[in-house]
């Protein structure tokens, strides 16, 4: 074992030192840490102690919840209520946000997350992870509304997720670049292995799922087309085409090797603008990618600049490589302005994903 490395409590505290940082937000990150600590755990468990499977009930998102949902949920509810940090916190799995109970006192931030991102992935043992944001409160706000934690992602004071896979892992940013800390299980710490994360602009790997293609617009049509393409196409270059269908765990890649990853608008569900939502999981994901040196988008401007108007409200969410995400919100941009005709015999009748589309 080495020692002296840098543990993601000691990290904490250098770096608010730094940014002149209050106390608060350094206990609420290590309350974070040790719930993470506690669903890893729980996770690892799952299919032995039968926490893995189905409850046979539908959230507040229209999706079926697994029992390891709401046991993560439980977790970062206990593990960051009583500190005295937070005024309230939402998550993915309430409808209305949580109310710190009364016998615990009240602090000046708020924290929006996603106890399990990809839990529909578990009975197949697929990485899944946590995502949280960190806000600040309004002034004089000790019992907050709705409408307080719907803040743009500019606001964010902090935004991360945690990572359980081959190794659990938390990755975040303060607002000073994103850096990822590796759990050893020894001494049961977060430590520093992964500083100043950075992404390359260019790639020549993207992440979509594919079988969402006949509900696209034409620009990601047309982006993917071109990928596909390869060497013999406009881009020149053959890429790869990457899905795991966890959010966590396609951003964890593209903060590692780079890369591009998309759940694009789509027709699919004409009362939904997006898949993904926007404070729990867009806003967070996009303040790393930023701070990694990638863009984050909805095709049609940046996503910290959305003004949220429902606590589960969805984005499209395009983000990773600075310019491959340029040249998405590019094709976005000619095709409302009808500048481009976009016509794809890619995605025609016995296309190569077999679906007949019209443009």
């Amino acid at each position: 074992m080495l020692y002296g490395r840098t543990t993601l409590s000691k990290f904490i505290i250098e770096e608010q030192r730094k940014l002149a940082g209050g106390a608060e937000l350094i206990a609420l990150v290590n309350d974070i840490q040790t719930a993470c600590k506690y669903i890893a755990s729980a996770v690892a468990r799952g299919a032995l102690t039968g926490a893995a499977g189905p409850t046979g009930i539908v959230n507040v998102q229209g999706e079926d919840q697994k029992r390891l949902d709401l046991i993560a949920n439980d977790i970062m509810l206990r593990s960051c209520e009583w500190g005295g940090y937070l005024a309230g916190m939402a998550s993915e799995e309430l409808e209305a946000p949580w109310p710190i109970p009364a016998q615990y006192p009240r602090g000046r931030y708020l924290l929006v997350f996603d106890p399990l991102d990809g839990s529909s992935n578990l009975d197949v043992n697929v990485t899944v992870g946590t995502i949280f944001s960190v806000l600040r409160a309004p002034d004089g706000v000790t019992d907050p509304r709705p409408e307080d934690f719907l803040q743009p992602g500019t606001e964010q004071v902090c935004a991360g997720y945690a990572l359980y896979g081959p190794a659990a892992m938390i990755v975040l940013t303060l607002g000073t670049g994103v850096h990822g800390f590796t759990l050893e299980p020894e001494i049961g710490a977060y430590i520093l292995t992964h500083p100043n994360l950075a992404i390359a602009a260019d790639t020549h790997e993207f992440a979509v799922n594919a079988s969402n293609q006949r509900f696209w617009e034409p620009p990601v049509k047309r982006y993917v087309e071109e990928c596909v393409a390869g060497k013999t196409g406009p881009r020149a270059k053959d890429f790869n085409m990457r899905w795991i269908a966890s959010m966590v765990a396609e951003v964890h890649r593209i903060l590692m090797r780079g890369g591009l990853f998309m759940y694009p608008k789509d027709t699919k569900d004409p009362q939904r603008p997006g898949r993904l939502r926007l404070l729990y999981e867009a806003n967070p994901m996009a303040m790393l990618i930023e701070q990694a040196g990638g863009a984050a988008s909805t095709g049609r401007g940046r996503i910290l600049e959305v003004t949220p108007t429902a606590l589960h409200q969805r984005v499209p969410v395009i983000l990773g490589s600075k310019s491959e995400v340029a040249r998405l919100e590019r094709y976005h941009a000619e095709y409302d302005r009808g500048d481009v005709a976009f016509s794809s015999p890619l995605f025609n009748e016995r296309s190569l994903f077999g679906a007949a589309l019209s443009n």
